[in-house]
């Protein structure tokens, strides 16, 4: 009978090297002792008849019954004891039992009472008279001593010998006890029943293993052993093998006909077969070798411990069954082409028994055979199957289909590890998988499918390429240097495209956005793409000097101007910090700086700023961005706007003092002339109620502030003027320019362009610009003849009696700021003269520290202190600026060193 429990195929624990007593070796010897020993008790010597002692093996397997049937005879062996002041035990030598003795208490008490005694040495022991077995297993007369007989208050001793001689086995009971052992052992693995009882075995195994019979039994049982497991190899070298595996490929790959197919298929279930036939006969070794170990496991604890050459039951058993099943090339071959091709029909979409493929491998782990014969032909298949996918695949999909499919196959893969493989496959096939499905195709995947990805933001797969790249040395810097290839080309197209002008910033502003939204989505925040993505702006935006500064500047003047109703002010202010993270990646600071400044004056005299708030927040990015130096003009002319409002004040109540009449109210904004722009002054014919006014404000202000000049600038002033029409009464909101034209037609009907410049006194291009806004634009105060949209020589003007318009106040102002492309030059050409006062003083500078310096030197010196691009050839042209204005020579003996000139 097999016990229950013991059905599975994992080995036991191997024993631990636990503390154990030494088992004593008894010699048989020729007969028994019968020499009488003395005894003394409370001084008085007597001699006594043999005391006897009846070893009882302990019983160490759990059973049901307690016979004790077939065991040795017990042997009579006489002792002396002698009784003296107090209870020590010496030299007693009593074998412990196994772990498993504690199930065994009915074991007769003699043994039980010697195990006891062995365990506690300096306990005393008392003897009580009468005769019968005590638990000391000693054997004593009726007419012996005891204790109570003794004296009162005198101590004790009790003091036990070593055997004098050694008991003897019976006749044949080694040869007799070896034959009930392999009996058990073959039942086990014929799996038939068990004649003996289970823990009779294991005594007799422990007796064997007492008297020095370890070594033979355990050759005995190796040898029972293996002409078992030699016996087993048969089947499998019988086992028909009908194609080899390189007809088995062939077939599949060129999908041969029907027959062959037939035959393919065939192959592969008896392949199946085969595989379930050995671990079917893996898992019944297994439990026979569990079986088995149960038995000896006295010898395994002892004998075998004790010999660290020697192999373990249950390692002996591994050690034959793999040198005599696995080891055979047939068997090995097969069971690895096996596996190999249930794999492989896994990998192409079947179902196959994981369980099967779960045992086997595990099966060559225990057999340490793994690596050398499954691990290696496993990776290379591995390598070559991913090999030619990777290629093909590379050829039919599109990258987010083939992405995909990669990440499929690895978490495939990953499953497989956790399922069957061994735990040190994982590395090395998961390595072999993402190198050549990913490794051999870094540059082919991004070269095909990147720039298709980022156009059209495919979030989900820039993510998942992300990953998959991660995963490869080397991937994530061959994916960072095309995205800084896509980032400059995409940007270079915005940026160098005249036509996109008027969108370039917006654009700029969604590019931006959308490479933020991929880094920190797809990209996981990586700082290496953020700083990338940092220097590829600033490449592609600075391919085109100047423009984009100036672009940035109009960008934000078109959304700081009244009438943008477009922004919330914190939508607003949102907008100005993308704005500014734009205006980071320019050179030409200088140059936006020149266009903001022209659009803010604009803003601040015409009064056109949608938020004084936005306006400062504005200029406090700036001053933060760039420094107090770059916005101390642009914060000077708030300061004179609110300067301005508290003259007009004071102008006020000067002019209520004065008693002055008149119906025309006048606003003057002084203006310091090095915070504002250079306005070229413009001498026009003004009405005299106008000039009277310009005096008394002059009388005014010299009064208050002496030693300064005031300087009309007729180019920013504005009116409203008030209209009638047939409609009714209307006022208009008007430039001074429109205001003198409009003026002229209280004195008449019509007038011919000429007839207004000579009466006006307006620049051409600027009057034609000023009768354009009034006779072409949406609010047509004036009428033209002829009828066209361009003002031209001879044309007539007259005033439009029949004007409607749904507001009250109108605003015809609008094509008087249009900036023109004069205006963009000149503002350009003040920039690039104040760029050659700051090259002349940063040389300056340089040679009056270093004295004497090399003209490569002071070009590498220049560039760094500069913060906008220049070309050599303008350094060059400085430099010999500098040289004939005496602030530096050239060094006499060498032409190419320069000598500052103090």
């Amino acid at each position: 009978m097999f016990p229950t429990g013991l059905s599975s195929p994992n080995p036991p624990p191997p024993p631990t090297q636990e503390a154990r007593p030494a088992a004593t070796d008894v010699k048989p010897d020729s007969g028994n002792i019968t020499s009488p020993k003395k005894r003394k008790i409370n001084g008085s010597e007597r001699e006594d008849t043999a005391d006897t002692i009846s070893p009882s093996p302990p019983k160490t397997l759990n059973s049901s019954s307690s016979s004790s049937s077939g065991s040795p005879t017990p042997l009579h062996i006489q002792k002396k004891l002698r009784f003296e002041d107090s209870v020590d035990f010496i030299g007693l030598d009593v074998k412990m039992a196994e772990e498993a003795a504690a199930a065994a208490a009915a074991a007769a008490a003699a043994a039980a009472a010697a195990a006891s005694c062995s365990n506690n040495k300096s306990k005393a022991v008392f003897l009580t008279g009468g005769v019968g077995h005590h638990a000391n297993g000693l054997t004593k007369t009726a007419g012996s001593g005891t204790f109570s007989n003794s004296k009162p208050g005198a101590a004790k001793k009790l003091v036990i010998k070593n055997f004098k001689e050694k008991p003897k086995l019976p006749e044949n009971y080694t040869q007799e006890t070896w034959q009930k052992l392999k009996e058990a052992v073959e039942a086990i693995q014929n799996s038939t029943s068990i004649k003996y009882n289970l823990e009779e075995l294991y005594q007799a195994v422990e007796n064997l293993c007492s008297h020095k019979i370890s070594a033979k039994l355990y050759k005995q049982l190796r040898a029972v052993c293996e002409d078992h497991i030699k016996a087993q190899i048969d089947q499998f070298r019988e086992y028909p093998f009908k194609f080899s595996e390189n007809q088995v490929f062939y077939v599949i790959t060129f999908k041969a006909d029907h027959f062959f197919l037939n035959a393919v298929l065939t192959d592969a279930l008896d392949s199946v077969l085969f595989l379930k036939k050995i671990d079917k006969c893996w898992q019944d070794h297994c439990r026979q070798m569990i079986m088995i170990r149960s038995i000896f496991l006295f010898l395994d604890r002892t004998y075998v411990l004790q010999n660290s050459m020697l192999p373990s039951i249950w390692d002996m058993g591994l050690e034959l069954f793999r040198f005599y099943i696995i080891s055979d090339l047939k068997v090995q071959s097969k069971t690895i082409d096996g596996i190999l091709l249930l794999i492989e029909r896994e990998r192409n979409g079947e179902a196959i028994d994981r369980s099967l493929l779960r045992s086997l491998l595990s099966m060559l782990s225990d057999l340490q055979i793994y690596q050398d014969s499954f691990e290696q032909r496993f990776l290379e298949e591995t390598n070559r199957l991913y090999a030619a996918e990777g290629q093909r695949l590379m050829q039919e999909r599109e990258v987010p289909e083939y992405l995909h499919h990669v990440n499929k196959r690895l978490e495939e893969e990953a499953d497989r590890v956790i399922t069957y493989l061994d735990q040190s496959t994982q590395k090395p096939l998961i390595a072999t998988v993402e190198k050549q499905l990913l490794g051999e195709h870094l540059s082919a995947t991004l070269q095909k499918g990147l720039t298709h990805l980022l156009d059209e933001n495919r979030i989900q797969d820039l993510s998942l390429l992300y990953q998959l790249f991660s995963r490869v040395r080397g991937g994530v810097q061959v994916l960072l240097q095309h995205w800084i290839e896509y980032i400059k080309a995409f940007g270079s197209t915005i940026v160098i495209n005249p036509e996109k002008d008027k969108t370039m910033v917006q654009e700029l502003l969604d590019f931006k956005d959308k490479v933020d939204h991929i880094i920190d989505i797809c990209f996981m925040k990586n700082e290496k793409f953020v700083n990338a993505m940092k220097e590829a702006f600033e490449t592609f935006i600075n391919k085109r000097p100047n423009k984009p500064a100036e672009l940035i500047a109009k960008h934000v003047d078109s959304k700081l101007r009244a009438g943008n109703k477009e922004a919330t002010d914190e939508e607003l202010e949102k907008m100005l910090d993308k704005i500014m993270i734009i205006f980071r990646f320019i050179y030409g600071k200088d140059v936006f700086e020149a266009f903001y400044k022209k659009d803010l004056a604009k803003r601040l005299l015409v009064g056109k700023s949608a938020s004084v708030d936005a306006e400062k927040s504005m200029l406090s990015k700036l001053k933060h961005e760039c420094g107090a130096a770059f916005t101390s003009k642009l914060e000077g002319m708030f300061k004179d706007m609110e300067l301005s409002k508290d003259i007009m004040v004071q102008f006020k109540q000067y002019m209520q003092c004065q008693n002055i009449p008149g119906n025309i109210e006048l606003t003057v904004n002084i203006l310091t002339m090095g915070y504002w722009p250079t306005y070229v002054p413009m001498e026009v014919h003004l009405p005299p109620e106008m000039v009277r006014l310009q005096e008394i404000f002059k009388t005014f202000y010299l009064g208050k502030h002496s030693g300064r000049k005031l300087q009309w600038q007729s180019t920013l002033g504005h009116c409203v003027l008030k209209a009638e029409f047939k409609e009714g009464k209307k006022e208009l909101q008007v430039s001074l320019f429109q205001t003198l034209v409009l003026l002229m037609f209280n004195e008449g009907e019509e007038f011919t362009l000429e007839e207004i410049k000579l009466a006006t006194g307006i620049e051409d291009s600027e009057l034609r610009r000023t009768l354009q806004s009034l006779a072409c634009g949406k609010a047509r105060v004036l009428t033209k003849i002829p009828k066209s949209k361009d003002v031209e020589d001879g044309d007539k003007f007259s005033c439009n009696d029949d004007f409607k318009h749904k507001l009250f106040r109108i605003k015809i102002n609008q094509i008087q700021m249009k900036e023109t492309i004069e205006e963009q030059a000149s503002t350009t050409e003040r920039v690039f003269q104040d760029r050659q006062y700051q090259i002349d003083a940063a040389i300056v500078r340089i040679m009056k520290m270093r004295k004497t310096l090399s003209h490569n030197l002071l070009m590498s010196e220049v560039y760094n202190q500069l913060k906008f691009p220049v070309k050599p050839a303008d350094l060059k042209k400085r430099i010999e600026s500098l040289i004939d204005r005496d602030y530096m020579e050239r060094d006499k003996e060498n032409s190419n060193q320069y000598n500052y000139v103090a």
